[in-house]
């Protein structure tokens, strides 16, 4: 597992921003997980936020978009993808992770990243930010998309 090198992280000042978290449904207990830490760490930014549920982690970059389109300045995207025994895995993982990349440069704006694709479910529940996880990969991800969207705020201002 790799937390080794993460920056040392405290809370920023994230008033002022409109933030989307969109959330697959998919492994619930996971995904909960994930955005309790996001909810978590933007109510320490004292970002304005709400959730958005879409049915998988595909059609985060399709509602992403819409967000960006709506006028929020970021969105956390939080998904869960567990390898099973075909490749459908690696095209979800793969389109996921380029729709998104595409969505943020498209808008300009942000998107925290916060697709766990995992070998299996263990490894969901050791990022999820749960009681005995390792990592909290949803407050991860809304971090990154506040602290981000402030440096685009001071590039731009």
């Amino acid at each position: 597992m790799s937390g080794k090198g993460a920056p040392a992280a405290g809370t920023v000042d994230g008033t002022g921003l409109d933030v989307v978290v969109i959330a697959g449904m998919w492994h619930d207990v996971i995904t909960d997980g994930l955005i309790d830490g996001a909810v978590r760490t933007l109510d320490a930014a004292g970002a304005t936020h709400r959730l958005v549920r879409v049915p998988g982690s595909f059609e985060l970059a399709l509602a992403a978009q819409a967000a960006f389109a709506g006028g929020a300045d970021a969105v956390v995207a939080l998904g869960v993808i567990i390898r099973g025994g075909t490749p459908h895995f690696e095209y979800v993982s793969a389109a996921t992770t380029e729709g998104l990349t595409r969505v943020a440069l498209d808008a300009g704006r942000p998107v925290g990243f916060g697709v766990l694709t995992l070998d299996d479910e263990q490894q969901g529940l050791d990022r999820a930010g749960l009681p005995g996880s390792i990592e909290d990969k949803g407050a991860e991800a809304a971090d990154a998309a506040v602290r981000t969207a402030l440096v685009l705020r001071e590039l731009r201002g």
